[in-house]
């Protein structure tokens, strides 16, 4: 895996960020099974409620398409006319919709300051005991 390359497509996508009201801007780059690379970006809303965080941005772009084998995500954020000085970590819906098209163990998210600066971890430890499409039962 590229992970400086899947990082520096997640700086591309930010600068699409539509976030008018938080000025928060999240870029987002999803890397498909067989090395496709699907990015995202978030777009808010001024009822708050429809907006939609880069990665899901990202996965609903992919998922649409028919793509439902990921391997990594990166993501970057920060505010808007500010150079990335954190990580931004996804949040708790994101990271379900990740478990639901994800193995938890191996999925990997990449969170990153710059294509030097960057942590990875996996889905299963940022959501620990996770539930999933196997938790479901069937009627």
């Amino acid at each position: 895996m590229q992970i400086k390359e899947l990082i520096a497509a997640a700086i591309e996508a930010r600068r699409n960020s539509y976030s008018p009201y938080s000025h928060y801007q999240v870029g987002a780059a999803l890397l498909t099974a067989d090395g496709k690379i699907i990015t995202g970006c978030n777009i808010e809303n001024a009822a708050y409620g429809p907006t939609n965080c880069a990665e899901r941005t990202a996965f609903f772009k992919a998922v649409s398409e028919g793509i439902r084998n990921f391997a990594a995500i990166a993501i970057v954020g920060s505010p808007e006319g500010e150079a990335i000085t954190q990580f931004a970590y996804p949040c708790g819906v994101c990271r379900q919709v990740m478990r639901e098209f994800c193995e938890p163990e191996n999925f990997q998210i990449i969170v990153a300051k710059s294509e030097e600066d960057y942590r990875v971890m996996t889905l299963a430890e940022l959501l620990p005991e996770s539930f999933g499409p196997e938790n479901v039962m069937e009627i």
